[in-house]
């Protein structure tokens, strides 16, 4: 399995040759993919050094799978070009995401939407991934009417230079240049991407639209407001659910207990509840404060965390590229 790594330097880039190796993905040969000023440098791999070579190389070499972290132009502009020479782009950008002639896929809800001939995959946004891992079953069972999310997502999700942002401010060096357009230490910024005309984020956006894409459902209503915090381990999110049919509580924690890759951290007696600190490092989405909502009927209310690095991209990404080993579909 010839696999290339395309924007490897990256924050994400990085974690992905992580994942792969902690999850002993069959490659056989590893083509690391980076800008032009990174060509010739090394990564390392298994204990193993990569040369990093260009686009023009990588495509040449065609790959069976090439897992994109690299924005969304340099996705647009190439993710065909390696598609044209056979290779199985699995693409972490928003370049595909809402195009409706690409899956956007989270394995655990949706990966049998995925055939042969899907050569440029899109991996959803990281705060969507975690949303829909719960919002997936519990829809099944009781029929999505609205849902209202509230995000609290780590400045990881912004790349190095926030995390360096950040960093600077807590040590109060000034010299750092500002990713976000405030401080961002001892702040809260209800501010992530850019506002579109209608005065929500892309990131709003994104939240909005692409849970309805991924679960096949466009009969329900989703509201998001997403805020950036200073946290560097994972994304979090208030979730307001309303369903058509009414539950149970113990009967929600059973369904989500029994969901691939969510666990339930439900103990609020002994203050165990999810965590952006608990979530790093780990691939699970996990869910806790599950409680209904006392305003108006058959809603309930949710938290759920997880490492936007890992399973909210990095992971997911790799996830997929498993299933289509693993069903023959490259």
């Amino acid at each position: 399995m010839k696999v290339a790594v395309v924007g490897s330097t990256g924050m994400v880039g990085q974690v992905m040759l992580k994942v792969l190796e902690e999850r002993n993905f069959p490659v056989t040969e590893l083509i690391p993919v980076a800008s032009e000023r990174s060509v010739g440098k090394k990564v390392k791999y298994k204990q193993e050094e990569f040369t990093i070579v260009s686009m023009k190389d990588a495509i040449a070499a065609k790959p069976d799978i090439a897992i994109f972290s690299a924005g969304g132009s340099t996705s647009l502009e190439f993710a065909p070009l390696f598609a044209e020479a056979g290779t199985t782009v699995i693409d972490n950008s928003s370049a595909w995401r809402m195009d409706p002639t690409k899956k956007l896929v989270v394995p655990e809800i949706n990966a049998n939407v995925l055939s042969k001939e899907d050569k440029i995959i899109a991996n959803p946004n990281c705060s969507t991934i975690q949303l829909v891992m719960v919002l997936g079953p519990l829809n099944k069972k009781y029929d999505l009417k609205r849902v209202v999310v509230s995000t609290y997502q780590s400045v990881t999700g912004t790349g190095k230079a926030a995390v360096d942002q950040l960093n600077a401010e807590i040590k109060g060096d000034d010299s750092v240049a500002k990713v976000y357009p405030n401080q961002i230490f001892k702040n809260a910024l209800p501010h992530c991407d850019v506002f579109a005309d209608d005065d929500y984020t892309k990131e709003e956006i994104k939240l909005m639209k692409e849970p309805k894409k991924i679960l096949g459902d466009d009969t329900f209503n989703l509201t998001a407001t997403a805020v950036r915090v200073p946290v560097q381990g994972g994304h979090s999110e208030s979730v307001n659910i309303e369903f058509e049919n009414e539950f149970e509580l113990d009967e929600v924690r059973k369904i989500l207990s029994e969901t691939p890759g969510v666990i339930v951290l439900d103990d609020v007696k002994n203050n165990i509840y999810p965590m952006p600190l608990y979530s790093e490092g780990k691939d699970e989405v996990f869910v806790g404060r599950i409680r209904r909502d006392l305003s108006q009927p058959r809603t309930l209310n949710l938290w759920i965390v997880a490492d936007n690095l890992r399973k909210g991209a990095a992971t997911n990404a790799v996830q997929i590229a498993e299933y289509l080993v693993a069903n023959n579909l490259v």
